[in-house]
């Protein structure tokens, strides 16, 4: 690919608003080139447009979009319907003209929170609402450094038709030069000269600008991470926790039904064990527990054997008892005696 070529498809865009750049469509032009980038000139520099002056601007400006190319019918509960789909809309404002009334076919649109309306910036551009193409843009008025609206001959985009066109926007971006930067000549008007080497393709969407942050909104939002990071570090813990239990149990449970077959194999091993063996030790295994239950018979007879002889004796001694009583009675009163 040639470098003419890559030029054509290299784009770049402003960070700030100066009129007599964005009427040049590669950012490198150094002086008016019609009379409506001469009136933004001559604005801008002694400071006629102050864009936060207009007390109809209100709202948070890193929540607030610009819409435009809406259809002069599109009414303000239409807009509503179609930019709830990307969040819940704070407050809409559709322009129209203080003699007339009718729609001048653009609004602001805020919402309640900056992703929100990041979401919608790069999901509602070119969306078609009422057979006509939106275009959606944050909100340049107050976010965009040196901002000159069109009605003081800035502003960005445009019509061919009108011969007003103004580059550096998203919907008309500066193209990469194909001529010499003039950089002295950029400098003492002030204008930031291309980026070389830093460009974009044309579909590549810029990002709007963030809010900084104070001091106070970056230790709470670190608090609010570390408390974040805590309490997911404990979900995670418990999480762990009960999946040690659980495998703790089924190791426990899986090493019974091991031992449990172990115990059952062993039994089938010695079973299979013993009819492997020859007759002569099957008989001699046989003698050995048959030997075993005799002698055990024996012991149980001969204990039973003893149990009964000291019954013997004891009813014996127990007669011989009786019987030298009775005698000595007997003699007691014998009649020899009297």
């Amino acid at each position: 690919m040639s470098v003419r070529s890559k030029n054509l498809s290299s784009v770049f865009y402003a960070d700030s608003y100066h009129p007599i750049q964005a009427g040049s469509i590669d950012g490198t032009d150094v002086v008016p080139h019609d009379n409506a980038v001469y009136r933004a000139q001559l604005c801008s520099s002694i400071g006629l447009y102050d864009p936060h002056g207009d007390p109809k601007a209100t709202g948070d400006p890193y929540c607030t979009l610009f819409v435009a190319r809406l259809s002069r019918l599109t009414t303000q509960d239409t807009l509503h319907k179609v930019m709830s789909k990307y969040g819940q809309v704070k407050n809409l404002r559709l322009v129209r003209d203080i003699v007339t009334g009718d729609s001048r076919g653009y609004a602001f649109v805020e919402y309640e929170t900056e992703r929100e309306m990041r979401r919608a910036y790069m999901d509602a551009h070119h969306l078609i609402v009422d057979d006509c193409e939106i275009i959606v843009d944050y909100n340049r008025q107050q976010l965009m450094p040196g901002w000159i609206p069109r009605r003081l001959g800035g502003g960005l985009s445009g019509k061919k038709e009108s011969g007003q066109l103004r580059f550096g926007g998203r919907e008309k971006p500066f193209r990469a030069p194909l001529k010499s930067i003039p950089y002295e000549e950029l400098k003492k008007l002030g204008i930031p000269p291309p980026p070389e080497g830093r460009y974009m393709s044309r579909f590549q969407v810029p990002s709007p600008p963030r809010r900084e942050r104070s001091l106070s909104d970056r230790e709470e939002d670190s608090h609010r991470h570390r408390r974040g990071s805590e309490d997911r570090y404990r979900k995670e813990n418990a999480l762990r926790s009960s999946v040690d239990i659980k495998e703790e149990h089924y190791k426990r449970s899986s090493r019974h039904r091991d031992d449990d077959h172990s115990r059952g194999r062993s039994s089938s091993e010695r079973s299979g064990r013993y009819h492997e063996r020859s007759s002569s030790e099957k008989e001699h295994l046989h003698r050995r527990y048959t030997d075993k239950d005799n002698r055990s018979s024996s012991e149980k007879g001969h204990r039973h054997r003893s149990s009964t002889d000291k019954d013997k004796h004891s009813r014996k001694r127990k007669e011989r008892d009786e019987r030298s009583q009775t005698q000595g009675k007997y003699s007691r009163h014998s009649p020899h005696e009297d």
